[in-house]
C-alpha cells in the first residue's frame, strides 16, 4: 500500500504521465484497426493472384488467424513492459504489411499463396500486441471508469479504418499500394512515440479523482465525436479537389492531436494545488475505508497471511486465472455470444468489396468507411451508457450486447432483401452493433474474471475473431458465393445480383438470434455481480450526501 503515501510532486508526475499515456493509447488505437481494412485492397490481391472468392476469403481468414496468436501477447503482458509489447506489435506489422505492399505495388512478383497467408497472418497478429498493451494498461490505470475507457479506445479502433481510408483517398486517390504503405509505416511511427509514455500508473483512489477522470473522459468523447462527424462529412463530398483533400488531411491530424490539451491542463492544475490536511485524508483515510467496500481492491492488497482465502475457488466477479475462468459456465456463454456478434460482423467487413460489387457499386470505400465510423458510435456510446446504468441501477452489462444482437439480425435481413439503399443502412447497422459488442465485452470480461490475468483472458476471448472469420467468412460466405459465381477470363470468378449473398445474410441473422438468447442468459447469471458493483458505489454516495447536510 506504499503508493498511497506519495508527495504532491509525485502526484503531479503520475497524473501527467497517466494522461499522456492515455493520449498515446488513443493514437495507437486510431491506427490499429488496420485488420479491418482488407476490403480496401482485396480486389487488387484477387486480380494479381487470380484468386477465386473462396481463396480470397481464406486470405482474409489467414489475416484473422493472426489474432489467434494473440495468446502470446496475453502471456507477455504480465511479464514484459508495455513498451516492449508495443514494439513487438509495430515491427511485426511493418514486416507483414510491408511484404503485401511489395506485391501490390509490383516491386516484386506475386508470392506463393502460402507465403501471402503468412504475411497476412503477421499483419493481423501485430494488432493483438498493440491492443493488448493499450487495453490492459489503460483499464488498470482507470479501473473505476472501465466503460468509458473501453468505449473511447475501442471507438478509435473503429475510426481507424475510416481514418486510413479517407487519408488514402485524399492523398493517394485510393491507390491500394499507397494504402498498404500507410498500414506498414504509420503504426510503427505512432508506437515509437507511445513507448515513452504508456505505462502502468497507480489508479484513482478517491471519489474526487474518479469524478475528475470522468470529466476528462468527457473531453475525449467530444473530440472523438468531432473526428467521426468530420470523417463522415468528408465521405459525402463528391469528387473533392486536391486542395480540399489536403486541407481535410491537415485538419484531421490537428483533431487527432487535440486530446493533448488534457495532460496539459492536468499539469497546470496540479502545479496550482498545494498539499493540505484534507488532501492527505482523501489520499490515505478514504482509500482505507473504500477497501472495506470494494472486493477487488482487497484482493489486490491482501497480506500474505490471507493465503488460505486466495487458494479457494474464486467466484464470478473475483480474480480468475485463465484456467479458472474457462471452468465457469459464464465464460463460455460470453465466448459463444461474442462469436455470434463479431464473427458475422467480420464476414461483412471482409466481404464488403464483393458485396458492393454484387449489388452494382463500383466503389465500395463509402461502405467500408460507414461501417468504421458508425462502429465508432456504437463503441463510444455503449461504453459510457453501460457504465452509467451500472452505477445508476446496477443493470448487467451483457444486456447491451443482447440489444445489439437484435438490431444486427434486423440489419442482415434488410441486406438479404437487397432493397434500394439497403447496403447503406446495413453498413451502418453492422458497424454500430459490431462496435457495441467489442466495447461492452472488454469491461464485462474484467468485471466477471478480474484484472490480475486480464491480458490473457482478453486474448482468449478475441480468438472469436479468427474463429468467426473462418466460420462465417471463409466457409459460409466463400462457399455460398462461389456456388453462385461464374468463372472470369484469366482466372477467378464473380457474381452479380442480390442472390450472391442472400443466404449468407439469413444464416447470420439466425446466429444473432442465438447470441441474443445467450446474452440474456448471461445477464441473469451475473445479476448479483453487477448488483455488488452498484452497492459498492451507493454507500459512498449516501455518505457524501450525509456529510453535506
Amino acid at each position: 500500500m506504499g503508493y498511497l503515501l506519495r508527495s504532491s510532486s509525485d502526484t503531479t508526475t503520475f497524473t501527467v504521465v497517466k494522461w499522456l499515456g492515455f493520449v498515446t493509447a488513443v493514437w495507437v488505437q486510431a491506427i490499429s484497426g488496420n485488420n479491418y481494412t482488407f476490403s480496401n485492397y482485396s480486389d487488387a490481391l484477387k486480380t494479381l493472384m487470380n484468386l477465386t472468392q473462396l481463396q480470397l476469403n481464406n486470405l482474409s481468414v489467414a489475416k484473422d488467424v493472426g489474432k489467434a496468436f494473440g495468446l502470446l501477447a496475453g502471456l507477455a503482458c504480465d511479464r514484459l513492459p508495455t513498451s516492449v509489447i508495443l514494439l513487438i506489435g509495430s515491427v511485426e506489422g511493418f514486416v507483414g504489411y510491408g511484404a503485401q505492399w511489395l506485391v501490390v505495388s509490383r516491386r516484386i512478383q506475386p508470392l506463393a499463396y502460402w507465403q501471402m497467408c503468412i504475411f497476412l497472418c503477421l499483419g493481423g497478429n501485430s494488432t493483438t500486441w498493440m491492443n493488448t498493451a493499450v487495453l490492459v494498461t489503460c483499464i488498470r490505470n482507470f479501473r473505476r471508469n472501465r466503460g468509458p475507457v473501453s468505449g473511447i479506445l475501442k471507438g478509435y479502433v473503429g475510426l481507424s479504418t475510416a481514418i486510413f481510408t479517407d487519408l488514402c483517398a485524399a492523398l493517394f486517390s485510393n491507390n491500394p499500394a499507397s494504402f498498404l504503405m500507410m498500414l506498414a509505416v504509420v503504426p510503427l511511427t505512432v508506437c515509437l512515440a507511445a513507448v515513452f509514455f504508456l505505462r502502468e500508473i497507480p489508479p484513482a483512489e478517491t471519489d474526487s479523482e474518479e469524478k475528475e477522470e470522468f470529466k476528462y473522459f468527457t473531453i475525449f468523447n467530444v473530440v472523438a465525436v468531432l473526428v467521426a462527424v468530420y470523417l463522415l462529412a468528408y465521405d459525402f463530398i463528391p469528387s473533392p479537389s486536391s486542395g480540399l483533400s489536403l486541407t481535410f488531411s491537415i485538419v484531421l491530424l490537428i483533431l487527432l492531436a487535440s486530446p493533448l490539451v488534457v495532460p496539459a491542463y492536468a499539469f497546470f492544475k496540479s502545479l496550482s494545488l498545494k498539499t493540505t490536511v484534507n488532501d492527505v485524508e482523501s489520499k490515505i483515510v478514504e482509500p482505507l475505508l473504500n477497501e472495506a467496500r470494494e472486493p477487488e481492491v482487497i484482493q489486490e492488497k491482501l497480506p500474505t497471511s490471507a493465503a488460505v482465502e486466495v487458494e479457494r475457488k474464486p467466484m464470478v466477479g473475483e480474480d480468475h486465472t485463465i484456467i479458472e475462468a474457462m471452468r465457469t459456465m459464464e465464460f463460455w456463454i460470453l465466448f459463444v455470444s461474442f462469436l455470434c456478434g463479431v464473427g458475422t460482423g467480420m464476414a461483412v467487413m471482409n466481404n464488403m468489396g464483393q458485396i458492393g460489387l454484387a449489388l452494382g457499386y463500383t466503389d465500395v470505400s463509402i461502405f467500408v468507411s460507414l461501417t468504421s465510423i458508425w462502429g465508432f458510435f456504437g463503441r463510444i456510446i455503449s461504453g459510457s451508457v453501460s457504465e452509467y446504468f451500472i452505477k445508476k441501477v446496477g443493470t448487467p452489462r451483457p444486456l447491451w450486447n443482447g440489444a445489439s444482437q437484435i438490431v444486427m439480425a434486423a440489419g442482415y435481413l434488410l441486406m438479404a432483401l437487397a432493397l434500394p439503399g439497403s447496403l447503406y443502412i446495413g453498413s451502418i447497422v453492422v458497424g454500430i452493433c459490431y462496435g457495441v459488442r467489442l466495447a461492452v465485452t472488454v469491461p464485462t470480461a474484467s468485471e466477471l474474471f478480474g484484472l490480475k490475468h486480464y491480458g490473457l483472458i482478453y486474448n482468449v476471448l478475441i480468438l472469436n475473431l479468427p474463429l468467426g472469420s473462418f466460420l462465417f467468412s471463409g466457409l459460409l460466405a466463400g462457399i455460398l458465393y462461389d456456388q453462385q459465381a461464374t468463372p472470369t477470363p484469366g482466372g477467378g470468378n464473380t457474381c452479380v445480383g442480390a442472390h450472391c449473398f442472400r443466404l449468407v445474410f439469413i444464416i447470420m441473422a439466425i446466429a444473432c438470434v442465438v447470441g441474443l438468447g445467450l446474452d440474456v442468459l448471461l445477464a441473469i447469471r451475473t445479476k448479483m455481480v453487477y448488483n455488488k458493483i452498484y452497492m459498492a458505489r451507493r454507500p459512498k454516495k449516501l455518505a457524501i450526501q450525509g456529510n453535506g447536510q
